[in-house]
């Protein structure tokens, strides 16, 4: 059949929950029979997302292929349970640098090149390689950000463009916020009428329009907006807040939307399947039995308020992990600059029943985390450190228990006498010429995984593949000596022997007596 392309468009406010709809649309399509993939446009000039604070732009979701994007990638590939690529990530800065590299190679034939119609063909361009890629039968173009901002009318004119040419393949979904002022106690529909006719204003028409909102759509509301917006009242879906971001598709399901995309495209379902995904919202409704797990970071708070995007995929990796336990998750967030300040507050991490260190860059707060990570390895409280966080785990021990009083990573400190955590070596070169963006290892790597470890009672497999992002490596040079002193390896890289994966030596000698036991 010929490609379907679905464009998602946000109106009023950012952070609507447009990523979360563009995913549960894509699910609720690949449960009906559909080959289905999610692409997402950045208005930012950036390249990619690599070069952005987490706490500006949300967490950086790094793709098996090595591409640095944003978190709505990662909600992406956890909703339709595939992995993307770089093919699914369109930014303004790529589309530029793509066509002045064209015209620098003569590939416009002497024509002038015009922001109209060069720059939105070639989002089209882009979009429909993404769809080719994956053979999607059925592509859903998240525009980021909202309808009306001067930097994303040209995704708004790549839509429009396409729509003219091919007007049964081309869907409108624009999500929009209807506020409920506590002052009025009433459910008000401006803002959508507002941003509906912003997007008027860019030559598209949506063709569904889906209700944001604390609470569901009553019917005067849904009529309202099919009256001034141009829509069918059966095409405006109401999308409640909900506790659990893993209900929302069975939230559209039952307004049959789904059903009715397929319907406007003139197609049919191929079958019913979402069994597995109503289990899993049971278990999230259903479970009670609390874990305490405590995130030591620094990226969470911006301002007076706590910012959950900059951890999103370790948020919910825990998540995931606690209900396929049947666990309810309690995650905290604990700021490690506090552990600094006052040595004694890391013993409130003995209230939890398990610490992870995330990654990160820096000096700041980095002292806090390795105070946070010896109270946990003393107390054997189970800790989980990630990225940076094993690199501070491994710092930690040099210190404390190898005696290299001065074991650092040369992130922090270039002069340190016990460089445990050093740059890679094909790094150098690029610190030195100023290269940052797209240069760190990224993307999925493989990992050998040693016998009786409890990495590998965690994978149940001795090769593993994981994703890395990241310009410092464990020190091989200090290996033999952190071994001797009950440090662990349990994973490397095969290709260029590279430690992956560190435990303590008490762990493994606990599997062994746990196989042992009857």
């Amino acid at each position: 059949m010929t490609t379907k392309y679905i464009f998602i468009t946000g109106g009023v406010i950012s952070s609507l929950g447009k990523g979360i709809t563009a995913a549960s649309i894509g699910k609720l399509l690949q449960a009906k029979g559909y080959k289905v993939t999610n692409v997402k446009c950045e208005m930012y000039v950036n390249i990619d997302a690599g070069t952005i604070r987490p706490t500006e732009h949300g967490e950086v979701f790094v793709t098996i292929d090595g591409v640095e994007t944003d978190q709505d990638i990662g909600s992406y590939e956890r909703f339709l349970e595939q992995d993307l690529n770089s093919s699914n990530f369109l930014t303004t800065g790529q589309i530029y640098q793509a066509i002045i590299q064209r015209e620098r190679n003569l590939e416009y034939d002497g024509e002038d090149v015009e922001v109209v119609p060069h720059v939105p063909e070639e989002i089209i361009r882009r979009i429909k390689i993404a769809g080719k890629k994956s053979k999607a039968e059925i592509v859903i173009v998240e525009i980021g950000g909202t309808v009306g901002e001067y930097q994303g009318v040209l995704f708004l004119e790549a839509n429009r463009m396409m729509k003219l040419k091919e007007p049964k393949n081309i869907c409108h979904v624009h999500v929009s916020y209807l506020p409920i002022p506590s002052t009025v106690g009433e459910m008000k529909t401006k803002p959508v009428q507002y941003s509906v006719r912003t997007l008027n204003a860019a030559g598209i028409q949506p063709d569904f329009v889906v209700g944001r909102a604390a609470l569901p759509l009553d019917e005067k509301r849904k009529n309202k907006i099919s009256s001034f917006c141009s829509v069918p009242e059966e095409n405006v879906i109401s999308n409640p807040d909900v506790k659990s971001i893993y209900e929302v598709p069975l939230i559209l399901e039952e307004q049959k939307v789904g059903e009715k995309i397929l319907k406007y495209f003139g197609l049919k379902p191929r079958q019913q399947d979402l069994q597995e995904w109503k289990k899993l919202v049971v278990v999230v409704k259903s479970v009670t039995k609390e874990v305490k797990i405590g995130i030591v970071g620094k990226y969470f708070q911006t301002g007076d308020f706590t910012l959950e995007d900059s951890y999103v995929s370790i948020i919910e990796a825990v998540k995931h992990a606690c209900w396929a336990n049947n666990l309810k998750p309690a995650i905290q967030w604990l700021g490690s600059e506090k552990y600094e300040k006052d040595s004694k507050a890391v013993a409130e991490l003995k209230n939890y029943d398990g610490v992870i260190v995330p990654g990160g860059y820096g000096s700041r707060g980095v002292e806090g985390k390795i105070a946070a990570i010896k109270f946990l390895r003393e107390n054997k409280i189970p800790f989980l450190g990630l990225c940076y966080g094993m690199q501070l785990a491994v710092i930690e021990f040099a210190r404390n228990v190898a005696g290299l009083k001065d074991a650092n990573t040369t992130e922090i400190n270039s002069k340190t006498a016990n460089p445990v955590i050093c740059l890679m070596s094909e790094q150098a070169e690029l610190l030195k010429n100023k290269h940052y963006g797209d240069t760190q290892r990224l993307g999925s790597h493989p990992c050998q995984v040693m016998p009786n470890t409890l990495a590998d009672k965690a994978y149940g497999q001795a090769l593993i593949k994981e994703r890395h992002r990241h310009r410092y490596e464990f020190n091989n040079g200090f290996r033999e000596l952190l071994e001797k002193r009950g440090l662990l390896v349990s994973g490397v890289n095969p290709e260029r022997n590279l430690v992956e994966i560190i435990e303590l030596s008490f762990i493994k000698a606990t599997l062994k007596k746990q196989k042992q036991s009857p």
